[in-house]
């Protein structure tokens, strides 16, 4: 799948390995990096959907906006631009790295 970021901090630490606004551990940041690697290696939806530990879910209250597991407190918060009408493959745009709200 296509991976864009609409956050340029984000942006930023994928390119630079650091940012400001995201001061991660470095665990955490290993995970980001695999996740996006997992997400650009991904043929369709139902990649991501087969994996568990990605904990791959619809976010309630958006159309197209999706949140995949880094560990227990964080997720990659992304939104997903349909090419196809059965919706299993898109642009993926990263939106957030958010902690979550069970941790």
């Amino acid at each position: 799948m296509q991976i864009e970021f609409k956050n340029r901090h984000i942006a930023q630490l994928y390119q630079e390995g650091k940012s400001r606004k995201y001061p991660l551990p470095h665990e955490i940041l290993s995970k980001f990096f695999m996740r996006i690697q997992q997400l650009e290696a991904a043929v369709d939806i139902h990649d991501l959907w087969k994996t568990p530990s990605l904990n791959f879910e619809k976010l309630r209250g958006f159309e197209n906006r999706y949140s995949l597991r880094l560990d227990r407190k964080w997720r990659l918060e992304l939104e997903v631009n349909w090419e196809d009408k059965e919706k299993t493959k898109g642009i993926v745009y990263i939106i957030e790295l958010s902690k979550h709200y069970e941790a």
